[in-house]
């Protein structure tokens, strides 16, 4: 159960696989997530593919695809909710753990070769990234939305 007063939303920056979107509805669901916003060429419930992943979660959480993302970023900044970006950025970002999230809060996750374009950086209050150990630099975006929602919302 999500504890009060720490309202998160996800962004969906340009995620190409229904099955990562999927797969983020049903964490989304699990970690009571407030509104999924899907930008661009990310996929909608209204596509087979995701269903197969979300299990169902696409009608517990609510969500809303836009072209792009500036009206968005807009009104959630204008209510006050702080926007955070999931992305390994060279002298820019922050290791999560290190992470002091403030709510509401907005986390945005990229696309899967690219990862959040530089203008969402540059429009982010911070960017996180989560450490790796092993000689791959990076999670599958699904995975790491997960890990990373759910450190924020257990700070």
């Amino acid at each position: 159960m999500r504890k009060k007063n720490k309202d998160l939303y996800v962004i969906c920056d340009n995620i190409r696989s229904l099955y990562n979107v999927g797969s983020i509805f049903r964490t989304s669901d699990a970690l009571g997530v407030k509104k999924i916003y899907l930008i661009g060429i990310t996929g909608t419930p209204l596509q087979a593919g995701l269903q197969k992943v979300s299990l169902g979660a696409e009608n517990s959480v609510a969500w809303e695809h836009k072209k792009r993302i500036g009206s968005i970023l807009s009104q959630l900044k204008k209510k006050g909710v702080k926007i955070v970006s999931l992305e390994l950025a060279a002298g820019q970002s922050l290791d999560i753990k290190k992470f002091k999230p403030q709510f509401p809060l907005a986390v945005i996750v990229g696309n899967e070769v690219d990862g959040v374009s530089k203008n969402l950086l540059k429009k982010s209050d911070a960017i996180v990234h989560i450490p790796m150990q092993g000689q791959k630099e990076s999670l599958n975006v699904a995975v790491a939305y997960g890990i990373a929602s759910y450190l924020f919302l257990n700070k």
